[in-house]
């Protein structure tokens, strides 16, 4: 029987509790999750676990998450894995900050697991990563 490997997922949140509500969640239905709670341990963590997707909280003690995406989108190290806002912030400014730095959606607390797992193999199916890949010029 073929063992599935559990997908690596990043989540970047300043408050402890939701933190751990959110890792409880996520492992709870099928993920390897990984925890940072502010922009520095965001990206030392992105670079150093690879993870297939990353849940940004926007309110980071640091530097918020649309600057924090900002600069993995600039690493050629991160730049190729998906990002989430996982927010309580509603303003559209802040939803179109997210889309320009390059946020594939953008999610409002609090979300169903059923939501999470969706966004999750939305953005992480190998299929559509290599359907949308660049292919260089003949």
């Amino acid at each position: 029987m073929e063992r599935r490997v559990k997908k690596k997922i990043l989540i970047v949140e300043d408050h402890h509790d939701c933190r751990e509500i959110l890792g409880l969640l996520l492992t709870k239905i099928g993920y390897h999750v990984i925890k940072a709670q502010n922009s520095k341990d965001a990206i030392t963590c992105a670079e150093a676990e690879q993870p297939a997707l990353i849940f940004m909280d926007m309110a980071l003690p640091d530097v918020d998450g649309v600057k924090t995406s900002a600069i993995l989108k600039q690493n050629p190290k991160t730049s190729h894995i998906p990002i989430v806002a996982l927010t309580a912030w509603m303003s559209e400014l802040w939803r179109k900050k997210a889309w320009k730095v390059g946020i594939k959606t953008y999610l409002l607390k609090p979300v169903s697991s059923q939501t999470l797992k969706e966004t999750i193999e939305e953005f992480t199916n190998e299929s559509l990563i290599r359907a949308n890949a660049v292919t260089p010029p003949i």
